[in-house]
């Protein structure tokens, strides 16, 4: 009777370790979660998502079948950035992509293991980010638009179609690194040479003043607005470029999003497609590569974008030499 009784409870375990196995077998691998944490909302953050997904698609990734993401948005609040970043440490997803230096700072303040991939950084090395562009040396790697030589392109294109002004303003945040500020006095001297008094405008990130903004630089007489890149600028966007109109002001922007919603010109790197190669680096994660092992990207590309229809509005002819250097016009 105890034999029966072994026999039955060993083909009953016989039977459950097969149920194991063969559950073992159906069971699909794990599917990697991305967190996206971004200072900005989700309808303006929505080209570079859209990049994003597009860049992973492209990877061959379907998102909620392969990939999973978490999207975290601040809203143009950059105080619930660490509460958000914490958010998504918690749920330990297996990389941390974020929209900007602020916010990668505030994720790597957290956790020093969940690989960090910035989509558009600031100046990585002056934030103390990465410890160099080739070998970051940390868990945060990516992209990122620093260039303060821009400035000064922008500058001198928006003097081309402006020669008889000589008093520019750049709208910028307190907030600016010590090390930008050093670079960004830079283009004031390059702006000396072209005939411009450059003068900086601040607005502090929280509750920025825009309109005290524009009164300043009505009382100061400026001619000519030249945009700062970065999450505040870019979350005020609407709001900028409806004072902009309003004051009838000549201006530059840092990116192509800002002409594409109605602004003058711009001139700087395809953010949109610095979203889409972020996702390059999340492949590479997944695949094994480490944070500090891979080069962070500054792109080399820059385009010059006009829009005529704001032209028309303040009443500006823009010279056909100019017009001919654009690689894209709206008309």
């Amino acid at each position: 009777m105890n034999r029966k009784i072994a026999g039955l409870a060993l083909s009953a375990l016989l039977v459950a370790l097969a149920s194991v196995r063969f559950a073992e077998a159906e069971q699909p691998g794990k599917v990697p979660r991305i967190g996206f944490l971004t200072t900005g909302a989700g309808a303006t953050a929505n080209p570079f998502f859209a990049a994003f997904r597009q860049g992973l698609r492209e990877l061959g990734y379907i998102e909620e079948k392969t990939i999973y993401i978490e999207y975290r948005y601040a809203d143009g609040r950059f105080e619930r950035v660490p509460d958000l970043a914490e958010e998504l440490v918690r749920l330990k997803v297996d990389i941390l992509v974020v929209a900007n230096a602020t916010v990668a700072r505030q994720a790597r303040n957290l956790t020093a293991t969940i690989p960090i991939v910035m989509a558009n950084s600031g100046d990585p090395i002056g934030s103390g980010l990465v410890a160099s562009l080739a070998r970051p040396g940390g868990n945060v790697t990516g992209l990122y638009l620093y260039s303060p030589e821009l400035v000064g392109k922008r500058v001198e294109l928006l003097k081309e179609v402006l020669p008889k002004v000589s008093r520019f303003a750049y709208l910028t945040s307190t907030t600016v690194s010590e090390n930008s500020r050093a670079r960004l006095k830079e283009a004031q001297v390059d702006a000396k040479a072209l005939g411009v008094a450059f003068q900086f405008v601040e607005v502090k990130a929280a509750n920025p003043d825009f309109d005290g903004a524009f009164r300043v630089m009505g009382k100061e007489h400026i001619g000519a607005l030249v945009t700062a890149p970065g999450p505040l600028m870019t979350f005020h966007r609407k709001r900028i470029l409806e004072l902009v109109e309003q004051n009838r002001m000549p201006a530059i922007h840092p990116d192509q999003e800002w002409v594409n919603s109605g602004g003058l010109m711009s001139y700087g790197a395809n953010q949109v497609d610095l979203y889409r190669r972020a996702a390059v680096y999340v492949d590479k994660i997944l695949k094994g590569a480490k944070p500090a092992d891979l080069p962070v990207e500054q792109p080399t590309k820059f385009e010059f974008v006009i829009n005529l229809k704001a032209a028309k509005q303040i009443g500006l002819t823009i010279p056909p030499n100019v017009l001919a250097r654009a690689n894209r016009v709206i008309k």
